[in-house]
């Protein structure tokens, strides 16, 4: 247990190999390229709306289909059932999620440069608590939305959680809920770090030449 400890925290002061630098800079391009594209997308469709009512969720933003105008119709229907008006300020999280990718692709820069084992153990640890918070967040806001229905709204519904990932009948809608091209990217610098940091930590260290 001890040789398998010491040798951990070999692992932790030993530096970042040229590979791993190389791999880890470049893991930064699929990162800021996310902000381009929606992390999500919703779409609803029903008899009354054959071609679909869609949502895309951008990292600090979200956007109606058909030039936005979907998204003042899905409000509209919302009103009627009771639930809050979906719009950017009631989106909070939108407001830190940018912040945090940002500091992700610092702290993977500072690795880059000055990275040990320590450093891209750290990284690992935000970048995993990272994307299982935002999943979670995500997820109790929809429940949130589905949940907290006003009482006196003209049409009265029991509380529901809408498709979190997957499709749902809702009344008469049918509503799909699926990752976009975001999700991905950042899952690809997910991956790519979390692999980094295993080869890293479990690979044995090369053995010091012996003296002539």
């Amino acid at each position: 247990m001890q040789d398998a400890l010491r040798r951990f925290q070999s692992r932790l002061a030993a530096p970042l190999s040229p590979a791993s630098r190389w791999l880890l800079a470049l893991a930064v391009i699929p990162l800021a390229a996310s902000f381009a594209l929606p992390l999500w997308n919703i779409r609803m469709k029903a008899p009354q709306y054959p071609d679909g009512l869609e949502l895309d969720i951008y990292a600090y933003t979200i956007e109606g289909g058909n030039q936005g105008r979907d998204l003042a119709e899905i409000n509209t229907l919302n009103h009627y059932i009771g639930m809050r008006k979906i719009d950017r300020g009631e989106l909070s999280d939108l407001d830190w999620i940018p912040f945090a990718m940002g500091a992700l692709a610092l702290l993977t820069l500072r690795a880059v440069v000055m990275g040990d084992g320590r450093a891209i153990l750290d990284l690992a640890a935000l970048t995993v608590y990272f994307s299982l918070f935002s999943a979670a967040r995500f997820a109790f806001k929809l429940y949130s939305y589905g949940h907290n229905l006003d009482p006196t709204a003209p049409i009265r519904m029991e509380p529901f959680t809408p498709a979190i990932l997957g499709s749902k009948d809702v009344a008469n809608f049918t509503t799909w809920s699926y990752p976009r091209g975001a999700t991905f990217l950042i899952g690809a610098f997910a991956s790519t770090v979390v692999l980094l940091t295993l080869w890293h930590l479990l690979r044995r260290s090369r053995p010091l030449a012996s003296p002539p």
